[in-house]
């Protein structure tokens, strides 16, 4: 294998290489300590909703295992990692009284991060909605972007001496397209079109009264952000032709979808929705006040965007954009989405060009059905492929000038995967859900060789040499 220290990296020397996790996914403790229940909670308790019956309420039991956690963090050499808070376990009703057991825990995960030379990235909302407020309207309830704001300041109020790093909102095409329209999700709503934008637009009120708390109330100077999906498209072809179809392709919004980039970013950045969305979207668009976009547009110090595929783009004979069928045998992830490494350049240049803010790549992985071997290691070698080709691309963005702070691998632990229970396994830790035993699973050595390289030893990949990140088994396990 060649030096890779000698391997010229693109990447800054500043680079946050992280990983993430959020609470619902892996924390337990569903009850324990006064905490509140979720949406997460009730919804797992229906019949049929989640994989196998399966539920978040042992999970990786975080909560009482987190010191062994960030232990492995700093094993794999992390220099961030992004959490999550859990509304209901810091307001178990969603306002009113703090509950500060709860709230001493995320208090004791940021000391343990701190302690082992690991920047804390919170979120503030990675979907575990207090159930209390969900009887009271949810996101659909006037008063809900005020619930988040008054959460906000509890948590900005106890970490922020600490934590410079902040995320209000994850993926609302996620918890309010699948949880409040298509119903796969939690509360598990079909309601109609109009009622799901209006939920999202209180969301988008919530992310800005959220901004302008932390900037408010935080002790550090804080960087600010947020993390929708990325929807991203990469050209078929390396025609100008497809490259412009796929830039169009992912301005677009569509009647029927709310999986997309404009319709939730524009309003955040620009302070308003896109034509083209009320076109799309009619009658249905959501009912504007005086001063919403107001709330709305804060200054943001990056932008966040979780990729993981996209679909090919050609241009029809017109120039519009076509989605092109995905190609037979296509290598694709557990989760049958398409390996796609072209997403991440393509998606991160267009929210860049797009937005002028700098990026950071808050989600990016690979779902597996790993399991221990008989050797007691995990060879997940389609993971370290599929990060090294997507980590190469995003290197591409970084040499032509795309500014990006930051990657956050999805996840550090395997997880509840919410609708799909715990058929996925996205960590570079394996856990074992019965005897709760964490493996680092060989690309967790990759990738500490990634970070310790800053990136150089990207280049110096390849398959023969995959067995070079794998440790001793006496020394890949914690108990």
């Amino acid at each position: 294998m060649n030096d890779s220290n000698k391997t010229s990296s693109a990447y800054p020397k500043d680079f946050v290489w992280g990983a993430a996790a959020a609470s619902y996914q892996v924390e337990g403790a569903w009850d324990a300590d006064g905490k509140g229940p979720s949406v997460w909670d009730k919804f797992t308790e229906q019949k049929g909703k989640i994989w196998e019956g399966h539920h978040g309420r042992v999970a990786c039991d975080h909560y009482n295992r987190y010191a062994e956690d960030v232990a492995l963090m700093q094993q794999i050499g992390l220099k961030a990692y992004r959490l999550s808070v859990s509304w209901p376990r810091v307001l178990p009703t969603g306002t009113g009284k703090v509950n500060v057991k709860g709230l001493d825990f995320y208090d004791r995960l940021v000391d343990e991060l701190m302690a082992a030379s690991i920047a804390p990235w919170v979120t503030l909302f990675h979907w575990d909605f207090p159930y209390a407020l969900e009887l009271k309207g949810g996101w659909l309830a006037e008063d809900s972007p005020k619930w988040f704001a008054d959460y906000t300041k509890v948590v900005v109020d106890k970490l922020s001496d600490r934590v410079s790093n902040w995320i209000t909102l994850n993926e609302p095409q996620i918890f309010i397209g699948v949880g409040h329209g298509r119903g796969d999700h939690a509360p598990g709503m079909n309601l109609e079109t109009r009622k799901v934008l209006q939920a999202g637009h209180n969301t988008l009120l919530a992310h800005g009264l959220a901004a302008q708390t932390i900037r408010a109330n935080a002790v550090l100077q804080p960087k600010v952000g947020w993390a929708p999906v990325g929807a991203s498209h990469y050209p078929h072809t390396d025609s100008q032709a497809d490259r412009d179809a796929t830039m169009s392709a992912m301005e677009a919004v569509k009647s029927w979808d709310y999986w997309n980039n404009a319709w939730w970013g524009d309003p955040v950045v620009f302070g308003e929705y896109p034509q083209t969305g009320l076109e799309a979207y009619g009658d249905s668009a959501p009912k504007v006040k005086s001063g919403d976009f107001a709330i709305i547009k804060q200054p943001l110090d990056f932008y966040g965007c979780n990729i993981y595929s996209g679909p090919a783009i050609q241009a029809a004979p017109d120039g519009k954009p076509v989605r092109v069928p995905t190609a037979t045998g296509a290598a694709h992830s557990h989760f049958l989405w398409e390996v796609t490494p072209e997403a991440l350049y393509w998606g991160s240049k267009f929210l860049a060009e797009r937005y002028k803010l700098p990026i950071v790549v808050t989600e990016n992985g690979l779902s597996g059905n790993d399991w221990v071997s008989l050797d007691g290691r995990v060879h997940d070698s389609h993971r370290i492929d599929f990060l090294n080709r997507y980590l190469l691309c995003l290197e591409r963005a970084i040499k032509e000038g795309i500014d990006i702070r930051g990657y956050f691998q999805w996840s550090i632990l395997d997880n509840f995967e919410w609708g799909e229970g715990y058929k996925h396994r996205f960590g570079l830790v394996h856990v074992g859900y019965i005897t709760q035993k964490r493996t680092l699973k060989d690309s967790a050595y990759w990738y500490r060789k990634v970070i310790e390289s800053n990136g150089a030893s990207l280049h110096d990949f390849a398959s023969a040499h995959i067995h070079d990140y794998s440790a001793p088994a006496t020394t890949i396990t914690s108990k």
